[in-house]
């Protein structure tokens, strides 16, 4: 299942380290991924969107900060996420 087509509760549950796991850095890198493929789309219809615009270039800003901290914390951790979600060319 392509990850935009997944919901939040059902990104949470792939990504999540032990039970009870919301907020570790995978499911904000996930779930913040998910925002900016589905924001990405609604720009490609909307060019004039300067607004969303915006929003997706912070989000896209917090994505590389969590990559950068999760690089630093736990290399393994941070290939595997780079491999699920796809990133990184």
């Amino acid at each position: 299942m392509d990850l935009m087509e997944m919901d939040k509760d059902e990104v949470i549950e792939r990504f999540r380290r032990h039970d009870g796991d919301t907020g570790s850095p995978e499911i904000q890198i996930a779930l913040l991924t998910q925002r900016i493929q589905s924001l990405t789309s609604h720009l490609q219809q909307h060019r004039k969107d300067h607004h969303s615009r915006r929003g997706l270039l912070k989000m896209v800003g917090k994505r590389r900060r969590l990559l950068r901290y999760l690089r630093n914390e736990d290399v393994q951790r941070y290939r595997a996420l780079v491999k699920e979600l796809g990133l990184r060319g």
